[in-house]
């Protein structure tokens, strides 16, 4: 099995980025539930012929879809580590919790967090963000609330956020009882960045209004563009309005490890709360998101409970408080830091850095290419690894545009060959690569673009066929 998979991510070039499961594979995981046993030999041949073919296709350097990294063949053997030892990260005193601490102090140095600063592996950013949030709606509200609800607090609390946000802080704010409609989206500007006057503008707003502004939320590339906000200017404003600064950097904050993009994160080290993933420009295995925050002991009253069966001792297996499940919702945690640990003593982190910048490199050779093309158009500007550009159907005028660069995309999808998705700039359907995997090279990039305007050039020479022309018209 691990010959296999060795053998898989050698020759991962050979294999299509992603292929549509076949309907009889599909129909294969219809069956009943298994109550005799198998060999372990048989049902490993059922994965090679069943799943692995038919992956999200994330390890591929083709992969382009969604900000996925690429994974390791050391992060591989990690997790099989893990698996083996099969230990609980909940708590307890044992050693995979130093290992966890490890990461912790070594997170809080390289981001430039105090020593009192806490940290915890979670999910993903999703995760990460809505541990911030609740931790800064406690610092608000006062730690009475885990008892009475928000309900039972006079305070409309607000937090603010760029129109290119992710989804997830809507969700955050839900989760915690406050209500998705109170994260205010404030305008961006030509770069994709949150306009500052604009926030200071509606949080004196709302003051006015008599709700109570308590988090600005920072983005450190953000999804659709990959733009970095003005984190300097956004801690000037919550210093001086005494609100928390939360960061969500889940790829754009590892960029500190490049020298390149380091400074276009100053500030971070000034937030209260900051989220990333370790799985994307980090290219740990999935799942390896993380949650910092400055304030160790708040971070540990937000969730710290009691129960006779968490009784803790100075001495024996109970002992080692505080445990991680003081610090997030989950009792039952994975290994998750053996992984990351093994991926950043193994490669260690100036060689990650200089991934990260390659990356950017890519980003920046692909955007050369789009504008040479008079077939081409960019949509938003490169900040670091993501472009959104699309195939400009300047031919034909009464086709829409949008559509005809959604089949594009599928298109691409289907071929094999590369792997973008979509997004939407100023109402328009982009075709959006996000370049995180450290196997995707230049010959990539050329596919992409050759695959894009060979699709497009097929799609619009057709365009006489009357049944096709009204299927692309507005």
């Amino acid at each position: 099995m691990l010959d296999d998979m060795f053998d898989y991510l050698e020759t991962i070039r050979e294999s299509p980025v992603w292929q549509p499961i076949p309907d009889a594979v599909r129909a294969s995981f219809r069956q009943r539930l298994p109550m005799a046993p198998s060999q372990l030999s048989a049902v490993h041949e059922e994965f090679l012929e069943h799943v692995l073919p038919y992956s999200n296709g994330n390890v591929h350097p083709g992969f382009m879809g969604w900000v996925h990294g690429g994974g390791t063949a050391a992060g591989m053997l990690a997790e099989m580590l893990a698996a083996g030892l099969n230990a609980n990260l909940g708590g307890r005193d044992h050693s995979g919790l130093e290992v966890e601490r490890q990461i912790v102090r070594w997170m809080r140095e390289l981001f430039g967090f105090p020593a009192k600063a806490s940290g915890l592996f979670v999910t993903g950013t999703s995760m990460a963000n809505l541990i911030a949030v609740l931790v800064a709606r406690d610092a608000a509200l006062g730690l009475d609330v885990r008892r009475s609800g928000v309900a039972a607090n006079p305070k409309r609390l607000t937090a603010y956020a760029s129109l290119a946000a992710h989804g997830s802080l809507h969700r955050a704010l839900d989760f915690c009882g406050l209500g998705s409609e109170a994260l205010r989206l404030v305008p961006v500007d030509a770069q994709y960045q949150i306009d500052l006057a604009a926030l200071r503008h509606m949080i004196e707003s709302d003051r006015r209004a008599g709700y109570t502004p308590f988090l600005i939320i920072g983005t450190a590339g953000t999804v659709d563009t990959g733009a970095i906000d003005d984190l300097n200017g956004l801690a000037l404003i919550a210093g001086e309005k005494k609100i928390w600064l939360h960061v969500d950097g889940a790829w754009g904050a590892l960029g500190i490890l490049a020298p390149e993009i380091a400074p276009r994160l100053a500030g971070i080290e000034a937030a209260d709360s900051l989220a990333f993933d370790f799985h994307k420009w980090g290219q740990v295995p999935y799942d390896a998101g993380f949650v910092l925050v400055r304030h160790g002991e708040l971070h540990r009253k937000a969730f710290a409970s009691s129960a006779a069966y968490l009784e803790r001792e100075t001495r024996g297996l109970a002992a080692g408080s505080h445990w991680p499940c003081d610090f997030g919702p989950d009792l039952s945690r994975g290994f998750r830091a053996l992984k990351t640990w093994f991926t950043l003593k193994v490669y260690g982190l100036e060689a990650l850095g200089r991934l990260i910048a390659r990356t950017c490199q890519l980003a920046r050779y692909l955007e050369q290419r789009v504008t040479e093309s008079d077939e081409l158009e960019l949509l938003a500007p490169v900040s670091l690894n993501v472009v959104c550009f699309r195939y400009v159907c300047f031919r034909y005028k009464s086709l829409n545009a949008d559509r005809i660069n959604a089949r594009i995309v599928i298109d691409l999808q289907e071929s094999g060959i590369v792997a973008p998705s979509t997004t939407r700039i100023n109402g328009q359907l982009a075709i959006r690569a996000a370049i995180t995997n450290h196997r995707t090279d230049r010959s990539d990039i050329d596919a992409l673009v050759d695959t894009t305007l060979a699709i497009g050039r097929a799609l619009t020479a057709g365009i006489e066929d009357p049944e096709l022309e009204a299927a692309y018209r507005d």
